[in-house]
């Protein structure tokens, strides 16, 4: 509307000096050198203005006839750079799907039209790259190095080609150039930082941290975790050599980062030996509300030096109480009750807390159960049958980064070099899942486990009144299977000898004859028994042959201990077994048994 106005006010203003150039009376009269005009004012003024018309027209066309050759230039060069614009996108596009052939066809036409654009040595080094010429790859970043607008990336480029080459101590020195020009430069300095933690320069680590807040990479909150990682890996290192420092360590850590599991237990541990109970309990009672991890337990109970496993006990369950139920900690705080009661000698404490964990029993809940039974009943059967189950059994919570399984905290990820990348989890490995188990229990694991444990007798004094003594028949045991004839001949004499005596032996008149209950089904009347002979150290395979007339033994003999579970069916071979004697003869489990029946 503005422009219309101003253009109609234009418009007047030219009518209005028209029209007052026309109303001018007189003629204008022009004289030089004897050359006289003379004319009016109106067309004086309309000549004026065609010459001027003229002169502007003639100047329009000299004007261009002089810029035709530049703007001629300007054009191929807009044209060609185009091309080259047009050749990058593509050949970038390319190279995101895969196409190595069409992208250095476009590398090609990009380094013709455009040889200085950086996106185009960018495309050139990137097809080479998708090629798997990493020597024309790292010329072309070289280049991109000495220039001031790509230094960076082609920094950044030899970065990864030397990584792709395994040569670290090349790529350090790389990224430490990249900091140098750029210190906000994410790539460098975490490689920087992680390449010192590697090596355990925590002091140059704890530098570049220091450097990253100054850059605004990493924010308040993440700066001091990852300070307090670093100076926990330091007080670790420390604690054996210099202690002065790897305490003022530990400290600083434990207050930048509470919650971190080993700073918590470091700096209990230096409290604990500097007689401050209290302090040490209040870092690990800190700790284990947001991480409840056995190493806490651990520090806990042993947080006072010289008490007695009962007030470690006593400790450790103030400690797991401070856990709901229902929250995921509450297994390790049974679990620490578990040891703490083993420890102290509270079977039935330390049953009743892994009661719910039977049923579907970690490796350490397996692992404690198995102790528990050796502890307790001196059950090695039971125990045995525990730690078969421990290897069949879930996968306990362990420190996890990245994939990687570690028995120990660490202060970076051995597979990327990410800080404080371990966490307290259940590895992957060991996630529910709707596929069956591949080892499933055997039977003679769910027969221990069922079994009643044995009772301890204790042996009664010889003097005790009233109680008879009891004599027993002395049977000495058959002889093996494996024995030479000569041996065995030997062995039924010696064992008609033994019986000749105890049926020889009269009964005292002052000692009341204890009658055995009779069965219902009398049994067949044992084989005679001898003493075993010696077993030659050497023997050839003759002596070990069986004769095919031997009879079956009615009492069949025990030659290993009743809580063996004998040798699997799949069990992998054993070169001495097969030296002394057949599998068949020198076989436990089953096996042994048909064998010594004559199958």
């Amino acid at each position: 509307m503005l422009r219309i106005v101003l253009f109609l006010v234009l418009i007047a203003l030219a009518a209005a000096g028209a029209a007052w150039v026309a109303d001018q009376p007189g003629d204008l009269v022009l004289t030089a050198a004897g050359f006289r005009i003379s004319t009016t004012l109106p067309r004086f003024v309309l000549l004026l203005g065609l010459f001027a018309a003229v002169v502007v027209l003639v100047w329009s066309i000299l004007t261009t006839i002089w810029r035709t050759p530049g703007r001629l230039r300007r054009h191929r060069h807009e044209k060609r750079q185009a091309r080259g614009r047009h050749a990058i996108t593509h050949g970038l596009l390319a190279i995101g799907h895969g196409d190595s052939a069409l992208a250095r066809r476009h590398a090609d036409a990009a380094r013709r039209h455009a040889p200085n654009d950086p996106l185009a040595l960018l495309l050139h080094a990137q097809s080479a790259q998708l090629e798997g010429n990493r020597d024309e790859a790292q010329r072309v970043f070289r280049v991109m190095a000495e220039r001031e607008d790509t230094r960076l990336l082609g920094l950044r480029g030899l970065f990864i080609e030397a990584q792709r080459a395994d040569d670290a101590v090349g790529a350090v020195m790389i990224a430490e150039e990249a900091i140098k020009l750029s210190p906000s430069s994410t790539w460098a300095s975490h490689a920087v930082l992680g390449f010192r933690c590697a090596r355990g320069d925590w002091s140059g680590a704890l530098a570049i941290l220091d450097s990253n807040l100054r850059a605004g990479q990493i924010d308040r909150q993440t700066y001091r975790r990852q300070r307090g990682v670093l100076l926990t890996a330091r007080a670790l290192e420390l604690q054996t050599m210099d202690r002065d420092v790897a305490r003022e360590s530990a400290m600083e850590a434990v207050k930048l980062a509470p919650t971190l599991v080993p700073a918590a237990v470091l700096a209990a541990k230096f409290e604990s030996e500097a007689h401050q109970v209290r302090r040490a309990m209040k870092l690990v009672e800190a700790a284990w509300l947001a991480n409840p991890h056995p190493d806490l337990a651990d520090a806990y109970a042993h947080v006072k030096l010289g008490d007695t496993a009962w007030h470690r006990l006593q400790r450790v369950e103030t400690l797991a109480a401070k856990t709901l139920a229902d929250k995921p900690g509450h297994f390790e705080g049974q679990l620490a009750i578990a040891r703490a009661a083993i420890e102290a000698s509270e079977f039935a404490r330390a049953r009743e807390v892994l009661a719910p964990y039977l049923k579907d029993p970690t490796q350490r809940v397996a692992l404690l159960m198995a102790e528990l039974e050796r502890t307790e009943h001196g059950d090695g059967g039971r125990a045995r049958a525990w730690t078969l189950r421990a290897v069949r059994a879930r996968l306990d919570p362990a420190w996890t980064a990245d994939g990687y399984v570690s028995d120990r905290w660490r202060p970076v990820s051995p597979v990327t070099g990410r800080l404080d990348a371990f966490q307290w989890q259940t590895p992957v490995a060991s996630l529910p899942s709707d596929r069956g188990p591949t080892l499933e229990s055997s039977a003679f694991e769910e027969a221990m486990l069922a079994a009643p444990p044995p009772k301890r007798v204790a042996a009664a004094p010889s003097e005790a009144p009233g109680e008879p003594p009891v004599t027993a028949s002395v049977s000495a045991p058959a002889a093996q299977d494996n024995l030479p004839p000569q041996a065995k001949d030997a062995a039924k004499e010696a064992a008609k000898e033994v019986a000749k005596d105890t049926e020889e032996q009269p009964a005292k008149a002052d000692e009341p004859a204890v009658t055995p209950a009779e069965p219902a089904n009398p049994a067949p009347a044992p084989a005679e028994s001898s003493p075993p002979a010696a077993t030659p150290v050497f023997r050839t395979r003759a002596d070990l042959g069986k004769p095919a007339s031997a009879p079956v033994q009615a009492v069949i003999p025990i030659v290993r201990a009743p809580d063996d579970p004998g040798i699997d069916d799949d069990g992998p071979s054993d070169e001495f077994t097969e030296q002394i004697g057949t599998p068949k003869a020198q076989a436990g489990g089953w096996r042994g048994f048909w064998s010594r029946w004559g199958a």
